[in-house]
């Protein structure tokens, strides 16, 4: 893996887009398998512009970008809650293209491990829940046409089918269960339609309503059909 990171540091970049060679290298350490959608296109066209730059940074290490990433979703989900809606989007943003650049830096430095991965996903669930609850509390401050209950438990179900997205996935691919074709209701959409709400506040400050009645049915949704899905599966066997 090292030996392949030379390499594509030695490829000048317009000699890497004109060559097969060089768009090989320049590719595959952009996405990993399970990178789909919203997602894929984000570490493809704004994390891959930031990872080159940490290469020379010989002391970083793929941990402290996880850290940095998870810490600055946390900060959004807060700056949310306390009525800064276009601040929280610029830092969500932030922490949205963080979230591919350490796993590019490890692919691209030799340092991938299982124990990355872990601590990746753990702390994803952290900044994900974090931005889902803030921006509930964002709308709860508002003089918002709803009653609070109505707002507090689409909030908590809009956290719970955010996490369970995540913990199906990995719970079937832990047992070998088949949850067919991937869903549009991963983390790159949900965190790109929470950003895209914030961002708008700062010309309808109501706009978070639109990702938290995204966040309540979409999820939950995609939950529920592979519920039915798996049902289905065990009845036939």
């Amino acid at each position: 893996m090292r030996i392949r990171f030379l390499e594509i540091a030695e490829i000048e970049l317009d000699e890497a887009i004109r060559t097969p060679r060089g768009r090989e290298l320049q590719s595959d350490w952009k996405t990993k398998a399970s990178d789909r959608f919203v997602l894929k296109w984000i570490k493809i066209n704004l994390s891959a512009h930031v990872t080159p730059h940490l290469l020379p940074w010989k002391w970083l290490r793929p941990w402290m970008i996880t850290v940095c990433s998870s810490i600055l979703g946390m900060l959004a989900g807060l700056i949310f809650a306390l009525g800064w809606g276009w601040l929280a989007g610029c830092v969500a943003a932030v922490s949205q293209i963080l979230d591919g650049v350490d796993g590019q830096f490890a692919r691209l430095t030799g340092r991938q491990s299982k124990q990355g991965a872990f601590l990746d996903s753990v702390l994803d669930r952290y900044a994900d829940g974090a931005m889902v609850i803030g921006l509930a509390v964002y709308l709860v401050r508002l003089p918002f046409p709803l009653p609070l209950w109505v707002l507090i438990a689409a909030g908590a179900l809009a956290v719970i089918g955010s996490n369970l997205i995540s913990y199906s996935s990995a719970r079937a691919e832990s047992l070998g269960v088949d949850l067919g074709r991937p869903t549009l209701a991963s983390k790159g959409t949900r965190s790109g339609v929470m950003i895209i709400c914030a961002l708008g506040t700062l010309f309808w400050p109501r706009l978070p309503i639109v990702a938290l009645v995204y966040l309540l049915i979409h999820p939950n949704l995609a939950v529920i059909q592979r519920l039915v899905g798996c049902l289905r599966a065990s009845q036939t066997m």
